[in-house]
């Protein structure tokens, strides 16, 4: 884009833009004459994808701000007038929004909530920091259209972002997302008003205990042992860290209802968007549990919990055993532990549906399957993302597919479902049962690790890579777009000395799944090589899940399989780089 329309759409920008915070970064940068500042910020809109927005905050096009997402917004209050015609005549459009503690999530959230009111749609806006599994759960109890959680998930500080939901609590999936995007790429005029005039209209609620004790109690209804918590939540300690972001309230007031000793991290226990203590706010970095688990190891805790800044990530480390210290428990093994507890569990009690099914993604562990079929259940695929667990829900519900009993859903990014009263993933309530599970494992006198010990042995021992590679900046989307074509049209022969026996392009949908950019390699030895481009930051992902028989130990096994990822991961390399 050359220096004068960069210039021009900079000054649009300002024009339009009615936060002085913003508008004065960029009245800064043309001052400044800064080019490679003024080309990054504006050489394209940020875009409006399927799951909606993120991006670094500042002023400018390509940045989350006001005028980023009161013109989303608008897009959105006009593609729900289109899709429910009667309701938006009769004034009964309805939302909620959340947001959690990264900077500016009030005030963005805010400006979203005041642009839904003057399109006359009533909003429900929490009156402070809540969870995205609990704007899920809000949408379907207030029975409202759409949803909005103000959110950059596990990303750094720097990034904020907006994520759109319809009224079922699932974020858009099509027809509806490509409905949106098409809106709000048409966006001239943002209708606003002011919150006084909104909260006199009775087109803004502000909204938290009915919601927030529905929520809890749902939580703790979705229990299997509430007696054997009840008598034995004094011999478990748990250890847990909100990551600074707005698991707290939930996770100590459910756990600590049902008798646990729960001890917060103090220096991570309230909300605080810069993150201090972390370099990233995710479960899934080991560096991440670092506080969590030196307070764990000086309480003695049995297990130590933490969740991302919008809750619906969970992680867990539990003591190694004799060797001392902890082990990090993966999102596959802790899919793999979940799985396993509630078909167990509802198997126990009477209560396995005859038709029981869960629900995972294309890149997460095939040892979920086994566990699955191991109690005669079913174990559904869907693409990544846990919109795509939600539609699977939906299609079961609706009769669009063979109908199916949900029990769990998962996802390797640390992601779990245990009840379908949320349509996303939900750390809390996975926070509530992996505490009952903690608790049914020692009452039969074993750890969590000597559960998944036995489960590999049962069922061979997987092990899962992943690896990832930003490409930052105007070209980043083109590199990325030629690594996927390379693939494509020359496909490798072998992945780590491994023939790949089959190619599975998802382009345009394969085996009844929705069209989606991954390419999947089977091998011949039955590993699986997953390649997509990231939709909500600007890298590109690879997965590879494989398994190793069990026959000879699992010592054996182990060096096996990292033999063979690692030789896999040399060759992903070779093309992306390090």
């Amino acid at each position: 884009m050359d220096k004068n329309t960069l210039i021009d759409r900079a000054k649009d920008y300002i024009r339009r833009e009615k936060d002085a915070g913003f508008r004065a970064e960029v009245e800064k940068l043309l001052a400044a004459e800064d080019p490679k500042e003024l080309e990054d910020r504006f050489y394209r809109n940020l875009e409006f994808g399927t799951g909606g927005l993120r991006g670094v905050i500042g002023g400018g096009y390509n940045r989350m701000n006001t005028l980023v997402v009161k013109s989303a917004t608008q897009g959105l209050a006009a593609y729900l007038k289109k899709a429910f015609p009667e309701k938006a005549a009769a004034g009964k459009l309805s939302a909620v929004i959340a947001f959690d503690s990264r900077h500016y999530t009030a005030e963005f959230a805010e400006a979203a909530a005041l642009v839904l009111a003057a399109n006359g749609i009533k909003t429900y806006l929490f009156s402070g920091l809540r969870p995205t599994p609990e704007l899920s759960f809000a949408i379907r109890r207030l029975g409202c259209d759409t949803g909005i959680v103000v959110t950059a998930s596990h990303n750094p500080p720097r990034y904020n972002g907006y994520k759109a939901y319809w009224n079922d609590g699932s974020q858009v999936v099509p027809p509806h997302d490509a409905g949106i995007i098409e809106e709000v790429n048409a966006v001239d005029i943002i209708e606003e008003t002011s919150r006084q005039e909104a909260l006199d209209r009775g087109l803004l609620l502000i909204v938290d205990r009915e919601v927030d004790e529905p929520y809890q109690a749902m939580v703790k209804s979705r229990l299997f042992r509430p007696d054997l918590i009840k008598a034995k939540a004094g011999e478990v300690k748990i250890v847990y860290t909100p990551l600074h972001g707005t698991g707290a309230m939930h996770v100590e007031k459910v756990l600590g209802d049902l008798g646990l000793k729960v001890i917060t991290v103090p220096e991570q226990r309230e909300g605080n968007g810069d993150f201090p203590t972390v370099a990233f706010p995710n479960p899934e970095e080991a560096a991440a549990l670092d506080m969590a688990i030196k307070l764990g190891e000086k309480e003695g805790a049995d297990v130590v919990m933490a969740t991302d800044p919008d809750a619906d990530r969970f992680g867990i480390a539990v003591p190694s055993g004799k060797a001392g210290g902890y082990t990090l428990v993966t999102g596959n093994q802790m899919g793999v532990l979940l799985a396993d507890y509630i078909f167990l569990s509802l198997k126990e009690l009477g209560r396995l549906p005859p038709k029981a099914a869960m629900i995972n993604s294309i890149v997460t562990t095939g040892m979920q399957r086994r566990v699955a079929e191991s109690y005669g259940a079913v174990c559904a695929e869907c693409l990544t993302g846990f919109k795509w667990i939600a539609d699977v829900m939906r299609r079961w519900e609706e009769g669009k597919a063979e109908a199916r009993d949900f029990v769990f859903g998962t996802e390797e990014s640390y992601g779990y479902l245990v009840e379908t009263e949320v349509r996303d993933k939900d750390g809390v309530s996975a926070a509530a049962l992996t505490a009952e599970m903690t608790l049914y494992w020692r009452s039969r006198g074993k750890s969590l690790l000597d559960r998944l010990k036995e489960l590999y042995e049962r069922n061979g021992y997987w092990r899962e890579l992943g690896i990832s590679k930003y490409f930052q900046g105007p070209g980043g989307a083109a590199i990325m777009k030629g690594i996927m074509d390379k693939y494509r049209s020359a496909p490798p022969a072998s992945l780590g000395g491994i023939k790949v026996s089959k190619v599975r392009d998802l382009k345009n949908g394969a085996g009844g799944l929705p069209a989606s950019d991954v390419l999947q390699f089977y091998l011949a030895d039955g590993t699986v090589v997953s390649a997509r481009p990231s939709g909500t930051e600007p890298k590109i992902k690879f997965y590879a899940t494989c398994c190793a028989g069990a026959e000879a130990g699992l010592d054996a096994a182990r060096a096996e399989a990292g033999r063979k990822l690692e030789a896999i991961q040399k060759d992903i390399r070779a093309v992306i780089g390090s």
